[in-house]
């Protein structure tokens, strides 16, 4: 994930009064990470109220995914040890999405396959987290970062989630995503190891 994206400056504001305070990046790390299993723990339950609690948590989430950097980076608090909390944090949260998703979609005409779908999808996620973690031990900090295009980035794409789920779309999403996501992970171990194979 890039870190000078739309959804970054949002949160920016917000985060700059904390400079100066006894607040840690890893104090909003672990919100973050409350709030995502929160929203998959919802999504799990599968009833209208609870998807729509579980929308909200998401994207509340979502920010404070961005904000914690940010604060890092505008305090000078950065720490290897923060990064890699807020990188399995973050793929935590993101895999638990698509399998709290897949619980709650087991009572679709698709029965308890959706749950397998979910784990597939979540798998995906965790195994993207291990090729980042990878790389970055090859080459240091940031080597998997993707670049932002016009103020956005991979990672923002999942704001669509809870509108999605919203939308009542949520068993379409879990097929794209049990199909799409593995397909990235397989393209993103891919693209990592020909990038940092050694040159000829």
């Amino acid at each position: 994930m890039s870190h000078n994206t739309w959804i970054h400056r949002l949160v920016t504001p917000l985060v700059r009064p904390l400079v100066n305070t006894p607040v840690q990046p890893n104090h909003i790390t672990t919100l973050r990470l409350a709030t995502g299993l929160g929203a998959a723990a919802a999504y799990a339950d599968g009833e209208p109220l609870w998807l729509t609690i579980g929308g909200f948590l998401f994207i509340l989430s979502m920010l404070l995914d961005r904000a914690d950097g940010m604060l890092a980076r505008l305090s000078g608090k950065m720490s290897k040890i923060g990064h890699y909390y807020d990188l399995v944090s973050d793929s935590v949260c993101n895999a638990a999405i698509f399998i709290g998703l897949g619980i709650g979609l087991r009572f679709t005409e698709l029965g308890g396959w959706t749950v397998a779908l979910g784990f597939l999808a979540g798998f995906a996620v965790m195994f993207i987290l291990g090729v980042v973690m990878w790389a970055e031990g090859q080459k240091g900090q940031r080597a998997a970062e993707l670049s932002s295009f016009a103020g956005f980035d991979a990672e923002d794409s999942t704001v669509l989630i809870p509108i999605v789920v919203w939308l009542g779309w949520g068993l379409p999403l879990l097929y794209v995503a049990a199909a799409v996501t593995p397909i990235f992970a397989v393209y993103f171990a891919w693209l990592h190891r020909h990038m940092l194979r050694p040159a000829a």
